[in-house]
């Protein structure tokens, strides 16, 4: 018994050296394990969102000012109208239209942002959706695991990222900042929304740069991800033979389907016999039915074949339908180790078969 146990805890302690097999990948895949890496849609979003600041920010600013420009406007109406004292329902109805406006005029950067984070998804795990991820794992909850998640080997690769992210940005504005410095004392000589244009085309310029360089981070990122999935899914020499056991099924059992499978399809053969024309024999070895009909078929084909035993079981059933026996040694042989049941007799037999089937149909006068 302590000779077991030792031989377990090595067996366990067995290193991955074997390449994943498709059904394992398989089966992660179906669980929602991919290698992704979540940097490539982070800086893809953060590089949208600069580049909608620098092209399209004047002109969502423009249609937010005719927003609050109409909803003033109608407010003073409103007032004067009614003397100081706005319903309610005209409050409600400015409302429900300035938040109708807003949605809109938002809405086309909310649909891109959603669209470039599925393509980023898409791009690198391609389309497999799984509701596996959503089930709820009590193991999720197991305070030690996640103890041992806070102090693993993805926490310090996220925390070298984040470090390398802030030394990028630091690195990026100080560089960025000193080449502009003398733009930004001279805000106090420019008119408001000049100022405010000109700070937000400086945001742009220093974000596009640093969501180029978050670029770099993710494909690095993306790459490591990609080697440590195929890491983690590499298996042990044992788990291929478990896996393979599994998939090819025991031995013993795939015999029994096997010859469960053998014996009804003999059974079928052996009920197709009284539909033959002829049955050409060994004598005693082979047996084979020919079945022949000029009018449904091109050449004859072999209903049924059997050696020994078998073949004793066709003839049988031959003579209890009265089917005619032909014995031809050569021509037994050769159909039985050449034609399959249900396959045409080939070209080079012709000649042979229809001397047989020639001689049965004048004995039964069908010519």
């Amino acid at each position: 018994m302590i000779w077991e146990y030792r031989l377990q805890f090595f067996a366990e302690g067995e290193d991955k050296t074997e390449e994943p097999t498709s059904k394992k990948l398989s089966d992660a895949r179906d669980k929602g394990q991919v290698a992704k890496s979540r940097e490539v849609a982070s800086c893809l979003c953060l590089m949208l969102m600069f580049l909608i600041i620098k092209f399209w920010a004047g002109h969502m600013g423009t249609q937010f000012l005719e927003v609050i420009t109409y909803v003033y406007q109608d407010i003073d109406a409103s007032l004067f109208f009614w003397q100081g004292n706005m319903p309610v329902l005209d409050m409600w109805r400015l409302f429900r239209f300035m938040m109708i406006r807003i949605i809109v005029i938002i809405l086309p950067v909310l649909l891109l942002g959603v669209l470039i984070s599925f393509l980023s998804d898409l791009v690198q795990v391609s389309w497999h959706p799984t509701m596996k991820t959503l089930e709820p794992k009590l193991s999720k909850l197991d305070p030690i695991s996640g103890f041992k998640k806070i102090f693993s080997m993805n926490s310090i690769m996220e925390l070298l990222k984040s470090l390398v992210k802030i030394g990028l940005i630091f690195g990026m504005s100080y560089s960025f900042l000193k080449d502009v410095y003398p733009v930004l004392f001279s805000f106090y000589d420019r008119p408001l929304m000049q100022s405010i244009a000109l700070t937000g085309d400086l945001i742009s310029d220093l974000g596009i740069r640093i969501s180029a360089v978050f670029m770099v981070v993710a494909a690095a990122d993306f790459a490591y991800q990609k080697w440590k999935f195929h890491k983690d899914m590499r298996m042990t020499k044992q788990e291929v033979k478990d896996e393979y056991k599994n998939a090819e099924g025991d031995p013993q059992i795939k015999g029994r389907i096997r010859q469960k499978m053998q014996e009804a399809s003999r059974r079928r053969m052996m009920q197709s016999i009284p539909k033959a024309d002829v049955v050409i024999t060994n004598p005693t070895h082979y047996a084979v039915a020919i079945r022949y009909d000029p009018s449904e078929m091109e050449a004859p084909y072999v209903l049924a074949k059997g050696e020994g035993y078998l073949a004793q079981k066709i003839k049988e059933v031959a003579r209890e339908n009265q089917i005619e026996l032909v014995e031809n040694k050569p021509l037994a042989r050769m159909l039985y180790h050449n034609v399959e049941i249900g396959e045409m007799v080939p070209p080079e037999l012709y000649q042979a078969v229809a001397e047989v089937l020639a001689f049965v149909y004048s004995i039964q006068g069908r010519v």
